[in-house]
């Protein structure tokens, strides 16, 4: 990288770069913390502003301009090294000329569609007679763009065969798109195929797709797993290797230490003694700083501990909310008879707002309580409420009602509804 340390290597390194966007018409764009775009010469800018040099361009979400700080021209592509808000993003900046982006994308298309025709031959040898009828990638992501994936066709006299594999770079965390592309590719051909029919689908993998795909297979349906053969490649590529798709009993025997066993919470005093009122219809949440007692899902105490000692407020809703002492019993005391005779499946009065309150927060609570109710497959426990599916539970990632577990391992994800939603 050049690095530009004063005015007059900001003015020569300009002089450069423009040059090299005028010699080009098009240029494809990527950084390190955007999506890549193309982009034409008129939408490219470079000029020198109080002795920095200055790089401006159209994206996506309007006029960019980025202070530059080194650069290279590799010969193939043009590398920035940005810095915007004072310094907070620095984003590396690499442009290449769209034909040489073409190129890259022919080179590689090549290149895989090469390991694509040596996996059909060695597909093909593995079964007498067989015969290679079609040989290609999948498509791209992108118009343009090649495969990832080799689509490949076996003959033979009595049937057909489906063959996949992954020819670009992966690793364990590309399972789930792998065999989602292959399922959806060999349920397609069997949709629009002639006969001889195609009844079974290969998957050749290697290297850290092994052990990441065979848990996988385990738990398809039985008539779509009979139909899936799986290889393993050596590093080769000259050899394939049958494996044994393992039995779904064979996946739970041993517990992952990722999921420890789940401990009860403490419980405190007053908490106990609240809970004790109405064992049938209250909760207990834990939160950040305390207890939050539900009455059938309708948050009506919380238990505090402050300096040592514990205090409970109440109150069904925030401004009215108090602090129970002996000036505040009788309140309590009237809250409570409310719950039980509003809150309840029996209440005549069903436009009471202690009835009518979170309403999708009740059924959670009957279905807290025993999920079997739901479905007799499901396990009691662990059972998760407001799940976050987002690393470090951010607030705008909408959570999962419910997360439960089936007795042979299965995660079920529980939403629910008490009104029409069209979403």
């Amino acid at each position: 990288m050049n690095d530009l340390t004063d005015s007059q290597l900001a003015e020569s390194a300009r002089r450069q770069i423009a040059e090299l966007f005028e010699s080009h018409f098009e240029w494809f764009q990527t950084t390190d913390d955007g999506s890549p775009q193309a982009l034409k010469k008129t939408e490219l800018d470079i000029a020198v502003a109080n002795g920095k040099l200055i790089l401006t361009c159209w994206t996506e979400k309007g006029t960019r301009s980025w202070k530059i700080r080194d650069w290279q021209w590799t010969g193939e592509k043009l590398v920035l090294q940005g810095s915007r808000r004072m310094g907070a993003e620095r984003p590396l900046i690499e442009l290449i000329p769209r034909a040489a982006a073409k190129a890259i994308a022919a080179t590689v298309k090549a290149a895989r569609q090469k390991r694509c025709e040596l996996l059909a031959q060695l597909a093909s040898a593995t079964i007498a007679g067989a015969r290679v009828e079609r040989s290609s990638l999948s498509p791209g992501i992108r118009r343009g763009q090649p495969g990832r994936y080799a689509r490949i066709i076996l003959w033979t006299r009595h049937q057909r065969l489906a063959v996949t594999a992954s020819v670009a770079s992966h690793n364990a965390s590309d399972a789930d798109s792998f065999l989602s592309a292959a399922l959806l590719w060999f349920t397609r051909l069997g949709e629009r195929a002639k006969p001889p029919y195609i009844q079974q689908l290969w998957l050749i993998v290697e290297g850290e797709l092994v052990k990441s795909v065979l848990p996988k297979l385990a738990l398809l349906r039985e008539g779509l797993q009979q139909a899936v053969h799986v290889f393993e490649i050596d590093d080769a590529w000259t050899e394939l290797q049958p494996l044994k798709i393992p039995e779904r009993k064979e996946l739970w025997q041993k517990r992952l230490k990722r999921f420890p066993p789940v401990v009860e919470p403490e419980v405190s005093e007053l908490a106990q003694a609240i809970l004790a009122e109405a064992p049938d219809a209250i909760d207990i949440v834990r939160a950040r700083h305390g207890e939050t007692l539900r009455y059938h899902g309708l948050p009506f105490a919380r238990v505090r501990r402050l300096l040592q000692t514990e205090r409970v407020w109440f109150g069904v809703e925030t401004a009215q909310r108090c602090l129970l002492d002996e000036s505040s019993f009788s309140q309590w005391t009237s809250l409570c008879n409310d719950l039980q005779t509003h809150r309840s499946a029996t209440a005549t009065d069903r436009r009471h707002t202690l009835y009518r309150n979170a309403s999708e927060a009740w059924l959670e609570s009957l279905l807290r309580r025993d999920i079997s109710q739901l479905d007799p497959g499901l396990i009691v426990a662990p059972l998760h409420a407001q799940f976050r599916t987002a690393p470090g539970g951010r607030l705008g990632v909408r959570p999962i009602d419910l997360l439960a577990l089936r007795r042979d391992g299965r995660l079920v994800v529980i939403e629910l509804k008490v009104f029409e939603d069209r979403e």
